[in-house]
Formats: C-alpha cells, sequence, structure tokens
C-alpha cells in the first residue's frame, strides 16, 4: 500500500467535515456526534491511509446495513483524485473490501460473474438536482440507471403512519380532569387539591393495506410499486398489510417484511403465481373483503388499491366489493397511474364501478405522485 500526504494548502479537517456533507445528501443519518466521533477515531490512526480512514468512517457514520453501498459510492468519489490534477486526496493502490451485506440485484449478479466492470453506475453528487428531475419522471419510462437511481431513492422514503385514538388513557396537559392522579396528588399536600390533573386517549397506529395491482397492463409500475409497499411494511411491520391483485389474491406481507428490498421482492416473486397475467378486480377484492377485511384488517383502516382499473370480469362485483369494503375501511384510496398523465378520464370499467364508494383518486406514475400519496396516509 502506498500513500501520499495531503498537501499543506489543504486543510484534512475541512476535507473530512466535507465528505460527511456528501454522506448525508446521499440520505446517510449523519449527526454532530457521528462527525465528532469520525475525527476523534482519524486522531489515533493514520490519516494518510485510505483503508484507516474507509473503515474509521464505515464504523462511526453507518447507522443501517442499507447505508453501506451509498457509503462505498461517496467514498470512492470524494478521495479518488481527479485526473486532471487539482486538489489531492489520499491515494492507496488497495480498494475497500466490499461490504458483505451490500445487496445485489439479479442484473448486477450476472454482470458481476461475467466479469464486465465497464457497466455504468449511478454517482453520489453533493447536489441533487438529477434527483429532482428523476422524481417527476413517469416509471414506465425511466432507463436501466434511472430505475437503480429510482430504488435508491424509494429507499431513502421514511413514511409517517397515520395514527387514531386508543381506549388506553394516559396522563395529558388537556382533556377531562383525571380524578385518580388529582385526589393522589391532594394527600401528598394534607388534603389541599391544588392542581386539576388531566388525561387523555394514547394515540396507536391506524392499519394500513396495501392492494398492489400485478396485472401485465400494470407491469411497467409493479417493480417500483412493490418496493413503495417493502418501504410502507419495513416502516410499520405490525401495522400494514401488502397483497398482490390479478387472477387472484395473494398475501405478500411476510416477504415484505425482510431488510433487503432484492431480497423480499424475489420472495414476493416466487410467492406470487399469476404475474403480468389477467385483472379480475371483483372476485379478487371480494376474496380480500371474505377471507381478510371482515375478519379485521380492514376495519378502521387506511386502504391503498393500486391499479389502472382494467377489469376483465364483471364491474358490478367490483362496484358491490368496493362498496363493503367502504362500509368497512377507515379510508379507500385509488391510485392509478394514467390518472396523473394529460387527458386522462376515469372512464375504465374498474374506475367506474370503484369510483363512488373511494374517498380519494390519486396519480402513482412517479416518484413524487408516491410522497404525495405518503401525505395522504399520514394524514387519514
Amino acid at each position: 500500500m502506498t500513500t501520499t500526504e495531503i498537501p499543506d494548502t489543504d486543510d484534512p479537517v475541512e476535507g473530512l467535515v466535507g465528505f460527511t456533507v456528501v454522506l448525508r445528501n446521499a440520505g446517510l443519518s449523519i449527526t454532530t456526534d457521528r462527525v465528532a466521533t469520525f475525527l476523534g477515531a482519524l486522531d489515533t490512526l493514520d490519516v494518510t491511509s485510505r483503508m484507516q480512514t474507509y473503515w474509521a468512517g464505515r464504523l462511526t457514520l453507518c447507522s443501517d446495513p442499507d447505508d453501506l453501498p451509498r457509503y462505498d459510492q461517496a467514498f470512492d468519489a470524494w478521495f479518488t483524485p481527479p485526473r486532471g490534477g487539482g486538489r489531492t486526496r489520499i491515494v492507496d493502490e488497495r480498494k475497500p473490501p466490499p461490504p458483505r451485506l451490500a445487496a445485489l440485484t439479479p442484473s448486477q449478479s450476472q454482470e458481476s460473474e461475467d466479469g464486465d466492470d465497464d457497466r455504468e453506475t449511478p454517482q453520489v453528487h453533493a447536489r441533487a438536482s438529477g434527483s429532482e428531475v428523476l422524481r417527476n419522471r413517469d416509471l414506465a419510462e425511466l432507463t436501466p440507471g434511472e430505475r437503480e437511481h429510482l430504488r435508491r431513492l424509494l429507499a431513502l422514503l421514511r413514511p409517517e403512519p397515520p395514527t387514531r385514538p386508543s381506549r388506553r388513557l394516559r396522563p395529558s396537559r388537556h382533556g377531562p380532569a383525571d380524578p385518580g392522579r388529582t385526589l393522589r396528588a391532594a394527600l401528598h399536600n394534607g388534603g389541599e387539591v391544588r392542581d386539576m390533573l388531566h388525561r387523555d386517549h394514547s394515540r396507536r397506529p391506524r392499519k394500513i393495506v396495501l392492494l398492489v395491482d400485478i396485472s401485465g397492463s400494470m407491469e411497467p409500475y409493479a417493480d417500483a410499486l412493490l418496493r413503495f409497499a417493502h418501504v410502507v411494511v419495513r416502516r410499520s411491520p405490525n401495522a400494514v398489510e401488502a397483497f398482490t391483485l390479478g387472477t387472484r389474491l395473494t398475501r405478500i406481507t411476510r416477504e415484505l417484511r425482510m431488510r433487503d428490498a432484492d431480497r423480499a421482492l424475489a420472495a414476493a416473486g416466487k410467492a406470487i403465481p399469476d404475474w403480468s397475467g389477467g385483472t379480475r378486480l371483483g372476485e379478487v377484492v371480494q376474496a380480500f373483503v371474505d377471507r381478510w377485511g371482515q375478519r379485521g384488517a380492514a376495519r378502521r383502516a387506511v386502504v391503498v388499491v393500486f391499479s389502472d382499473g382494467w377489469e376483465r370480469g364483471e364491474t358490478d362485483l367490483l362496484g358491490v366489493q368496493m362498496q363493503r369494503l367502504s362500509r368497512l375501511a377507515h379510508k379507500v384510496v385509488w391510485v392509478n397511474p394514467h390518472a396523473g398523465k394529460d387527458g386522462y378520464a376515469p372512464v375504465q370499467g374498474g374506475i367506474v364501478a370503484a369510483l363512488p364508494y373511494l374517498d380519494q383518486l390519486l396519480a402513482g406514475h412517479s416518484l413524487a405522485t408516491l410522497e404525495e400519496l405518503l401525505e395522504v396516509i399520514r394524514n387519514a
């Protein structure tokens, strides 16, 4: 291993702090305490060693296994010297070892086996202008590279689940008077009531049900929507249920509870027998209401249906089942990827049958519209 010293004209501390800024822009949770720990670790190590700098940052700045791929990209982009000269960074002939928990997509794994290292991969930059453009792109029109970037952006979403009042009471500054606590406090004051204490209902997460259409007409959006469902399930694994809709109903909640998104989708793909097939929305919604909805999964829950509304079965049956579902659920939201396009009109048979029983019809064709959906769910 060979290293080069940082020139005297550069401030090493400034360069290391700039590296933490890049990590924060890449989505890592970088706090002031983590930065101080990182700099403190380098005080006892050789800051001119790329290997020691790499592991000091990885052990102090990464808080989740999902952070490791982004950390490696940011580290290579920041500490690799520019070809045209300029500011010199730490140089090492050896590359840092790849993270053991970093997940590879099937296409990436195949390319690695073939020995092809010339593929283009998204680079981590301090500015997010490209990400902002990607947020408004139609999911069905993305290139393979843009889809990989979108997967990283979806993994950065932090949905806030909706809440509902619980029957359990807790101390509060507002609400009805709490006679028990008030009298017990008075006993400590010689029987004198000095303050009136209050209590109110506590809050608990409201259930969420995600019904994702994986028929042939929804295939361009299915991967992104399932990854979105994975993020929501992972955020509240005990309060979210996920199903796929096609020619039959398939529960994929257990598969989506896996930490790694690629493994979760691979497991879900094995569990789904009707991928890219036809659509019988009326029959599968009826199966959900009969088997799961009436047994408690949909009661007082926020139900989100991801579908374009193309129905091969009877639309009257879908209307009847959506009416049953609306009576059970707290709120029913239909997400149609085509609803955000110019000139769209809800004329599909499934949409026409379900529209009278929906609380909201949203677009779901881009990352920005999925973020709006998270706000709708949070405020339900």
